[in-house]
C-alpha cells in the first residue's frame, strides 16, 4: 500500500474534479487539501476543517484494501478466491449485497464473479496469455454467476471453489465513501473526495459554490493522459457519489484487434453496446460507480428503466452514432446540474 503523498498533479479516468482553489497549498479558507497517490491512482481532498486527517485516511486506505483489494495477496477477498477463508468483514459484505442488487436488476450482465472471465482476457488481477479460444471462454464461462454466491452470517460460501471475486467494479467508489464518512465523523459538512475519477461529495467549496466537475469526452486514450471536456455540471449539496466508466480508454489489442474491458458473463466476450461512456450520480459514490459499469452493458434503450430501480440516481450517456461520431442523453435531473 502506498503512503499518502504530497502531489499537486489530480486527474481521473473519465472525469476530471475542478478545483478553484487548486494553488498547491494545503489550507485555503479554512478548507484543508490533501493530494497523494494510492492504489495506482491519484486522490485529492477537500474539507473544510482545519485538521491534517491524512495519517486517519491512511488507516482508511488500509482497511479498505485488506477487506477488499484483489490485487492484496492478505486481503479477505483474495483468501477467499484462493479458497484459504471464507472470512468476511462488514465491508467486504456491504459490497457484495450492493453489487447483487445491481446484478438483479441488469438481468446478470452486471456480475462481480466475472473475474476469471476478466482475468482471461487480461484485464482483471490475474494476467492470462493471448490465447483465448471458443472451449476455453466456455469452460471459464461455467465458472460465472453471482447466484452462485451467498452470504451465511460473517461467511461467503462459492458452489465452486474455482470461482474468482472482483469488485474492482464498484469498490473504488465504495472507498471514496469511506474517507467520506470518516470527514463526516470529524465534524466535515462540506467535502470532496476523488479516487482515481470516482467522487464522493457534500456540501460546497471554499468560495461556497457547489463543487464543479467536468466530464470528459470519448477520446480513445489509455493512458487518461487527454482530458478535453464535453461538458461541466454543479454536484448537489446533499451527499452523494459521481461516477464515469466507459469502454474508451479501457481496452487491448489482441491479434490486430481491439477489445473492451466490459466483459458479457453471458457469452464470455467482451461488448461493445451503443453506450460508449456512462455517468452516474447516486446517492453514494458507491452505487454510482456500480451502476456506472452497469449501464456499460446494456443498451441506451435499457438505461432509463434500470436506473428507475434505485430512487435518488440520474445519470448521462454518451452514445456512439453508427455513422461515426457520438451524441448525449440524460435524464432530467442530470440536465439541471449542466453549466450551461
Amino acid at each position: 500500500m502506498n503512503q499518502l503523498r504530497r502531489s499537486i498533479s489530480i486527474y481521473g479516468l473519465g472525469l476530471l474534479a475542478l478545483f478553484s482553489a487548486c494553488s498547491g497549498s494545503t489550507k485555503s479558507s479554512k478548507y484543508t487539501k490533501l493530494t497523494g497517490e494510492v492504489f495506482h491512482t491519484y486522490f485529492s481532498i477537500q474539507y473544510d476543517l482545519g485538521t491534517d486527517y491524512s495519517k486517519a485516511i491512511d488507516s482508511t486506505f488500509h482497511s479498505f484494501s485488506h477487506s477488499l483489494n484483489p490485487f492484496d495477496s492478505t486481503s479477505l477477498i483474495a483468501a477467499i478466491n484462493r479458497n484459504e477463508s471464507s472470512e468476511t468483514d462488514s465491508m467486504l459484505r456491504e459490497v457484495f449485497l450492493q453489487s447483487v442488487e445491481i446484478s438483479r436488476h441488469t438481468e446478470g450482465s452486471y456480475d462481480v464473479t466475472c473475474a476469471p472471465l476478466i482475468n482471461l482476457w487480461g484485464f482483471g488481477f490475474e494476467k492470462k496469455g493471448d490465447s483465448i479460444t471458443l472451449h476455453i471462454v466456455d469452460s471459464v464461462r461455467q465458472l460465472v454467476g453471482y447466484q452462485k454466491v451467498q452470504l451465511d452470517g460473517a461467511q461467503m460460501l462459492k458452489a465452486d471453489p474455482r470461482m474468482k471475486i472482483d469488485f474492482s467494479s464498484i469498490s473504488k467508489g465504495y472507498c471514496a465513501d469511506l474517507v467520506g464518512r470518516l470527514l463526516k465523523e470529524q465534524g466535515a459538512t462540506n467535502y470532496l473526495v476523488e479516487l482515481g475519477g470516482e467522487i464522493a461529495f457534500q456540501g460546497k467549496n471554499p468560495q461556497d459554490e457547489c463543487w464543479i466537475i467536468g466530464i470528459d469526452k470519448p477520446i480513445d486514450d489509455p493512458s487518461g493522459s487527454v482530458n478535453d471536456y464535453e461538458l461541466r455540471i454543479r454536484l448537489p449539496r446533499q451527499a452523494g457519489g459521481l461516477a464515469t466508466s466507459g469502454n474508451y480508454r479501457n481496452f487491448k489489442i489482441i491479434k490486430g484487434k481491439k477489445y473492451a474491458h466490459t466483459i458479457d458473463p453471458k457469452s464470455g466476450y467482451p461488448m461493445q453496446t451503443d453506450v460508449l461512456s456512462a455517468t452516474i450520480i447516486a446517492p453514494s459514490c458507491m452505487l454510482a460507480d456500480g451502476l456506472a459499469t452497469a449501464c456499460m452493458t446494456r443498451q441506451s434503450s435499457q438505461v432509463p428503466a434500470l436506473i428507475r430501480h434505485f430512487p435518488g440516481v440520474e445519470y448521462m450517456l454518451i452514445l456512439g452514432n453508427p455513422s461515426g461520431g457520438y451524441h448525449t442523453v440524460m435524464s432530467p435531473g442530470f440536465q439541471r446540474l449542466v453549466i450551461k
